[in-house]
This record gives structure tokens, C-alpha cells and sequence, in this order.
């Protein structure tokens, strides 16, 4: 869930001691069923709060239906702040509630939380690589995801063509750094990479969202795709065990280890999206890793051995 609205739930429930999921999703203009989650996800960071089961029912904060922040224990607050302090270094408006939060606790449990604030720093760029600043769009259409408005984007696909869609935006996802929407379309469920958006416009209507969406399990379901398709062409190598590590590093969830293959030896699986791209990405091993089928990889490779000995086998020539 996101940062600024777990601060927005706790606010209300500091103002209102009891909230129900009904209200909470009026007030946050979510979804009946989202509010539950939210409101869910928030007991199971820590915080105090249970619901009450019947006519008058609602969730509410231990200790009474007025009970402010300062019914937080100091492992409470610590927990809450913990959670929240990467959250706000991408957002001003994250940063102001969690001061407005910090100054609700009593004075005895600030020190600890406003340390918890700085305890976790999320770096998102892997070693050598380039950061990659947050898509622009990224505000606009959390926006309209909240207030549940409909959006035309228009959008490059992987040809490159770009095309003009209505869409109902259901969420957000930040995959290592890059920015997905998933979003409902006359077509059915469609994911969008956020920046090959080159245009996003509200419109101002309502926008359909199904009432037993699951963000994270839609997307589980879209990532799987996506890891199926990366890796469409598998290969057998012979590799010294020592190096299985280095392996897995590179083709993370597409390396699996079978069984061994002489001393210090074993066989291993290895999957990409084409066989091309696993001779390119083997080539760089030379002779420690040997690829035992199929032929089609190993006929790459043998290629790409005699490019690099045309190219390289001699010195270059003094013109250039």
C-alpha cells in the first residue's frame, strides 16, 4: 500500500477513534475492498487497530473509540516509522504528514521514531548502473488511480508506433525501477509501460475497477507472463560448480542446476528469449562453460568464435 495513504488512514483513525471500510473508502475514494486491505495491512504493520464485528461495528484503535497516536507503543511507532521513511524521499507530501505523525507521539517515543525515519535508505540503482529518475506521468496517473478516473494515453508500443487509448487505470508498479500501469481496456486487462507514455489526459470519467482486484496478485500474474517470454529458449551447459553462482547472478529465476557432470562439474539449464541471446550472453565465458544442446546455440557460438578471430585475430590495420 502506499505510504501517504496508511499516514491518511491513521489520521482518520486518530480523528475518529472508530472507522468503518465503507467510510474509510468514501473519505479516500477507494474501493470498499481496498480500504479493508488498507486497514488490514495496517494491523499487520503493528498498530493497535481490530475490527468489531456487528451493527456499530468498524475498526478502531485499542483503548477506546477517541484514542489518538499516543496510543502507540514504542514498538508500535517504531514499526509504523520504519515503514514509512523510504516511502518519503519521493514524496513532500509523505514527508509533511510524517512530521504531522511524529509530533502526535509523545515526546518519549519521538527520538526513537525519528531515527526509524532514517534507519532504511532504498538505493534502486544496481552497482555500475544509471539511475533512472521517476517518470513524470507517475503523479498524474496515481492520481486518477485514486480518484478512479479514466485516462487516454497515448503510448509507443514495442514497434514503436504510437497509438491513442482510453483506459481505466487500476495501479501502479515500480519493477526495479521501472514504472508499469496495469489498467483495464475494451480489450480486458493491459499493462503499460509508463515510459513509453507520450501523453496522459484525464477525462474526468468515472473508470470501472473489478471489486476483487488484488494489485499485487494481478500483477504476479502479468509478471509470470513476462518471465515465460523472456525466456522461450533454453540451453544444457557443463560448468565447473564453482561458477554456479555467478550463473544464477546472470540469469537469475532462468538457471536451474541439475545434476553433475564429472569432478567439480555439473549440467545446467539456462533460458533467455532467444537462442541468439543466450550465444551473446555465453560468448563472454569462453571455454569455462561448454553448451551440450541444442545445436542451434552452439551453432551461434561457433559464429560469433570466428567474428571475434576475424576481427581481433591479427593487429588493426595503422589507417584504421
Amino acid at each position: 500500500m502506499r505510504a501517504d495513504r496508511l499516514l491518511a488512514v491513521l489520521m482518520l483513525l486518530q480523528r475518529h477513534g472508530r472507522v468503518t471500510a465503507a467510510g474509510l473508502a468514501a473519505e479516500l475514494e477507494v474501493s470498499v475492498a481496498t480500504a479493508r486491505r488498507d486497514l488490514e495491512a495496517l494491523a499487520a504493520s503493528g498498530v493497535p487497530v481490530y475490527p468489531q464485528r456487528g451493527r456499530g461495528g468498524g475498526w478502531q484503535l485499542v483503548g477506546g473509540a477517541r484514542t489518538d497516536l499516543s496510543g502507540l507503543t514504542a514498538a508500535e511507532a517504531r514499526a509504523v516509522f520504519l515503514l514509512l521513511g523510504p516511502g518519503t524521499a519521493v514524496s513532500a507530501d509523505a514527508r509533511a504528514a510524517l512530521r504531522k505523525l511524529l509530533a502526535a507521539l509523545p515526546r518519549t517515543f519521538r527520538a526513537e521514531a525519528e531515527a526509524a525515519v532514517d534507519a532504511t535508505v532504498v538505493d534502486p540503482v544496481g552497482w555500475g548502473g544509471r539511475d533512472r529518475p521517476r517518470p513524470p506521468t507517475v503523479d498524474l496517473l496515481q492520481d486518477a488511480v485514486v480518484r478512479r478516473r479514466k485516462v487516454r494515453l497515448g503510448y509507443a508500443g514495442r514497434s514503436g508506433e504510437p497509438t491513442v487509448r482510453l483506459v481505466d487505470p487500476w495501479g501502479l508498479i515500480d519493477k526495479d525501477g521501472t514504472w508499469y500501469l496495469l489498467a483495464g481496456t475494451e480489450r480486458g486487462r493491459r499493462t503499460f509501460r509508463v515510459d513509453r507514455v507520450t501523453a496522459a489526459e484525464p477525462t474526468g470519467e468515472p473508470a470501472g475497477r473489478p471489486d476483487d482486484l488484488a494489485l499485487a496478485a494481478a500483477w504476479a500474474e502479468v509478471a509470470e507472463e513476462i518471465e515465460q517470454r523472456r525466456a522461450r529458449t533454453w540451453a544444457t551447459v557443463r560448468v565447473e560448480e564453482r561458477y554456479l553462482a555467478v550463473l544464477r547472478d546472470r540469469f537469475g529465476r532462468h538457471c536451474h542446476p541439475g545434476d553433475p557432470d564429472g569432478p567439480g562439474r555439473l549440467r545446467v539449464r539456462l533460458g533467455a528469449s532467444s537462442a541468439l541471446d543466450l550465444a551473446r550472453e555465453l560468448a563472454g565465458w569462453g571455454g569455462l562453460v561448454e553448451v551440450l544442446d541444442p545445436p542451434g546455440v552452439r551453432e551461434l557460438l561457433a559464429r560469433i568464435g570466428a567474428e571475434l578471430l576475424a576481427a581481433h585475430g591479427r593487429p588493426p590495420d595503422a589507417g584504421g
